[in-house]
């Protein structure tokens, strides 16, 4: 996998203490108006990997860096169900990256995190350890 936009290296997903933290590079968070993100292992209901992460992206923009197919860097707002309240993802996606998508419990700031990684696989299954580790999950879905 190459590197992002940005330059060398890209986001990185986490688990720091009891947190699942979305580490930023300094030009991320600048387009992503913001700084990193993260949300307890408490509050993390699924872990799953996707090929194609912009088809997971959805709603508005706002605020972040977005070009269709290319990059979506930052808050994504959507309504959800009917009538619908409206939720935010947290979303560092590149353009033939693939992802690691992170649902978390109602109530949380994000819905989902979904970020670009070199290998999603090796990410979910870190995230995954450390809710059984921890008392959160008992067992790992079957992708």
């Amino acid at each position: 996998m190459g590197p992002s936009p940005y330059g060398e290296g890209m986001a990185k997903l986490e688990v720091i203490g009891n947190r699942v933290e979305v580490v930023l590079l300094p030009l991320e968070k600048l387009g992503a108006l913001r700084g990193d993100v993260s949300v307890g292992l408490d509050e993390v209901a699924d872990v799953r990997t996707s090929e194609q992460p912009f088809g997971q992206v959805q709603g508005l923009r706002a605020p972040g860096t977005g070009l269709p197919g290319v990059i979506a860097l930052g808050t994504w707002r959507w309504r959800r169900g009917k009538p619908g309240r409206w939720v935010k993802d947290f979303v560092a996606v590149y353009r033939g990256q693939p992802a690691v998508i992170v649902e978390t419990r109602p109530d949380t700031e994000f819905n989902r995190l979904i970020v670009s990684v070199d290998n999603p696989e090796r990410v979910a299954a870190t995230i995954w350890s450390a809710l059984e580790k921890t008392g959160h999950r008992t067992s790992q879905p079957a992708n």
